[in-house]
């Protein structure tokens, strides 16, 4: 019987020895920290062992397969001393992989990964049996177990791809490519570029990979490594023609429509009716159509989902009006990419929150629109002195605080009717909050309180 050791008892962690388990594993479970009171109960309902607060390097170290949880950095000593003995390790991506024959769709990239699949799953849904997993929703392990789809839409993180082996999606989407998480790089972008590609490193010429053609990061990772994959790009503001070549079609913007070739096939789709707002989101659909399309999913189909798509939470979600001013929660943005993205798409006056644990940021793309558009910064971190330093000089206001109910009625105070108030952090929320999703919760039930 082969022995699989599992690093971390979080949701792929659980989902794991669960599958592991059920394909006839010998399962262990290790947690440095606490493991959650529902996740003890369901390790202790199938009998598997487990320890929480402490690593048992002899019952870690006679492993067969190691799965570590995508939070755990390579340099931890225990798994460098995993990989000197020559124990495989996998992410909970490639080891549950090995177990399903399903058409598989892998999203990565820095930012919209997760409107990408959401959106992506929503439309799939209407006509295929289909799961949503990776970073959302429940573990991977854990559908192929209980409800084996024979499609996934799975979101995938640079950390889970530095783990794979095989793993290898039928369809490959990379939204982009920004800086980010760089302190698991050695601060080398090159790093975690090559990282996000290994998407691509098994597909065949009978997969594909979807990409964002204006992202110059993309475009000349692809120049100087090709992929053996068939190359269908999407640009905003390259004509089909234009696109590299190589590519066997793709997606651009004509006017107000959306138009898709894939195999001589055309598709149009107006975006005047998009429920999404902002020129990335464009891009998301884009990227949700084109894996539609070569799924076989009908045009109306996929033209009617565009349209009622909801969004994701804490992705500039709308939460309430307040004496006409907007409250638009953006807690997902979680690096300075994306707080791009949010400053761009708002066109009013704000009164902007930002800050957390800072991965090594740089500003400098953010100054164009804090000068047009930000009337105060409102810094909330443990540590605010970088943020207070850039932008103390650009904007009349800026003050720090640690508490979210605070932030939010300083915020109430400066806003003024026709103005938004934004939490778009552009940092983690390690410092004062459990995850992004703990940080928008707050934010909403301190605008509700208000």
């Amino acid at each position: 019987m082969k022995r699989l050791v599992i690093l971390g008892g979080g949701e792929s962690g659980i989902g794991t020895a669960l599958l592991g388990r059920d394909k006839g594993y010998e399962v262990f479970v290790s947690d440095k920290g606490v493991i959650k009171e529902k996740n003890k109960q369901v390790l202790k309902h199938h009998e598997i062992e487990w320890e929480d607060e402490r690593h048992s390097e002899e019952k870690i170290l006679n492993a067969d397969i190691v799965m570590k949880s995508p939070g755990i950095p390579d340099k931890v000593p225990l798994v460098k001393q995993i990989r000197e003995q020559g124990i495989l390790v996998v992410s909970e991506i490639e080891f549950a992989s090995g177990f399903t024959e399903a058409t598989i769709v892998g999203v990565t990239g820095s930012n919209g990964k997760t409107t990408t699949v959401s959106l992506t799953h929503h439309i799939l849904k209407q006509e295929l049996n289909v799961g949503l997993a990776g970073n959302i929703g429940d573990s991977f392990a854990k559908q192929l177990l209980e409800e084996d789809f024979e499609n996934y839409v799975l979101e995938i993180s640079s950390f889970q791809l530095d783990d794979i082996i095989d793993f290898k999606p039928h369809i490959a989407v990379i939204t982009n490519i920004t800086p980010d998480h760089l302190d698991r790089y050695d601060y080398q972008f090159e790093k975690y570029v090559a990282s996000k590609f290994r998407i691509a490193m098994n597909q065949t010429q009978q997969d594909y990979l979807i990409y964002d053609a204006d992202d110059e990061v993309i475009v000349n990772h692809l120049r100087n490594n090709p992929v053996q994959s068939t190359l269908l790009p999407f640009s905003l503001v390259k004509s089909i023609e234009s696109l590299p070549e190589g590519s066997n079609g793709g997606a651009c913007l004509e006017g107000n429509n959306i138009k898709i070739i894939v195999n001589n096939n055309q598709i149009i789709m107006p975006t005047t009716n998009l429920k999404l707002e902002g020129k990335h989101n464009i891009k998301n659909a884009m990227a949700a159509s084109t894996v539609s399309h070569l799924l076989k999913i009908r045009k109306q189909t996929i033209r009617e989902s565009l349209e009622n798509f909801q969004g994701v939470e804490h992705r500039l979600e709308h939460v309430l009006k307040i004496n006409k001013v907007q409250y638009i929660n953006d807690s997902k943005a979680t690096n300075v990419n994306a707080t791009y993205y949010a400053l761009e798409s708002v066109d009013t006056p704000t009164v902007w929150i930002v800050g957390g644990e800072d991965k090594g940021n740089s500003y400098e793309e953010l100054f164009q629109f804090v000068n047009e558009k930000v009337k105060a910064v409102i810094c909330l971190g443990l540590d605010n002195e970088k943020l207070m330093k850039t932008f103390g000089g650009m904007v009349d206001v800026i003050v720090e605080t640690q508490f979210m109910a605070e932030a939010v009625k300083i915020a109430y105070k400066i806003a003024e009717a026709g103005d938004s108030v934004l939490l778009s952090p552009a940092c983690a929320s390690f410092d004062l909050f459990e995850n992004y999703e703990d940080r928008g919760r707050q934010f909403k039930n301190a605008v509700r309180n208000l």
